[in-house]
């Protein structure tokens, strides 16, 4: 899946090219080599069990890098994006638990959740973009907000989500894991976005903002449909969040926010805006996954787990952006 990209003018035929057009390819060699390490320390774990697993624990989070990388393109961030995800997560659960457990009320509640989604997105994109606060200090006071909506929600974590839905998210169709079904609608969606006006003008808009107005783009619209996109897909990433975890949790988000910026970053965007692929994002979201199981089959004592995934992960990003940088130079 090819993603679009903000490129400068290069030599046709170098590695320089080659790397600007795919600048996942640094977080997928780094990928392969951590799913590698994983099979070498517990076999199980790149056994299609041990795949379904990874994807089924991470889809959320590759979806929230996703929703981050929308504003990123844009020179923009979200530090609400792990809010929205409590805040949705415990928005489907009540209203799942108020209409009973059938069909139709999970379709309900996931109807729900996307309107919620978006309007916490335009929240951020008019606080931002219209009314021209910092994205880092804007973003930071309306999660405070959507955490405290999600705690008068549901002010303690544990009610249970429906058997209905968090059965059909574990489940199989056509004896295929519901999760791959879902990664390979998440991989369409991300290539006709890629292939969309607005997924360049976000791209243009964070290259050069200045440029980008005096060409006639309304830089204002285009960044709030960023953090529109970035709802919907936290979102998302709530319906996976209750899928796994079969309840609702207020805070449940709450380290998540931080782990899709590493995941973009570790993908190849630029947090400056105006280059970097959602592709790469994803396998970002791999990337912490795959550290956060190897510290596990390494047997890192427990008091040391946090310390060597944050080393690893820090080690992970120097190399990408090395590689990169390198490959550019």
């Amino acid at each position: 899946m090819v993603d679009a990209v903000a490129k400068p003018p290069r030599e046709p035929g170098s590695v320089k090219r080659f790397i600007e057009r795919y600048p996942f390819l640094p977080a997928l060699a780094i990928m392969l080599l951590l799913l590698a390490l994983n099979g070498i320390w517990q076999p199980r774990s790149v056994s299609l069990v041990g795949i379904t697993g990874l994807v089924k624990t991470y889809m959320a989070l590759m979806l929230l890098a996703v929703a981050q990388t929308y504003v990123v393109y844009a020179g923009d961030i979200d530090l609400s994006a792990g809010a929205i995800v409590s805040l949705v997560n415990v928005v489907i659960v009540a209203a799942m638990a108020a209409m009973g457990d059938s069909g139709f009320s999970v379709i309900a509640a996931m109807a729900i959740g996307l309107g919620v989604g978006l309007a916490c997105g335009l929240v951020n994109g008019v606080v931002v973009a219209t009314f021209r606060l910092q994205a880092i200090v804007a973003t930071f006071a309306t999660s405070i907000f959507f955490t405290g909506l999600a705690l008068w929600i549901m002010p303690v974590a544990g009610t249970p989500a429906p058997a209905t839905f968090w059965r059909a998210y574990g489940g199989r169709i056509l004896e295929i894991p519901f999760v791959f079904w879902a990664a390979a609608v998440l991989a369409l969606i991300l290539y006709l976005l890629a292939r969309t006006r607005l997924a360049l003008q976000l791209l243009a808009v964070g290259d050069d903002a200045q440029g980008a107005y005096q060409s006639g783009l309304p830089v204002t619209a285009i960044r709030m449909r960023g953090y529109a996109l970035c709802g919907l897909f936290a979102a998302l990433a709530a319906f996976c969040v209750t899928g796994d975890t079969a309840s609702g949790d207020p805070l449940v988000g709450g380290k998540m926010t931080l782990f899709s910026v590493a995941a973009v970053v570790l993908g190849g965007s630029a947090l400056a805006g105006g280059y970097g692929t959602v592709v790469g994002s994803v396998f970002g979201a791999l990337i912490i996954g795959l550290i956060n199981s190897l510290v596990y089959f390494v047997g890192t004592p427990s008091e040391w787990q946090n310390l060597v995934q944050g080393l690893a992960i820090l080690v992970a990003l120097m190399a990408g952006i090395l590689v990169g940088r390198r490959a550019r130079s």
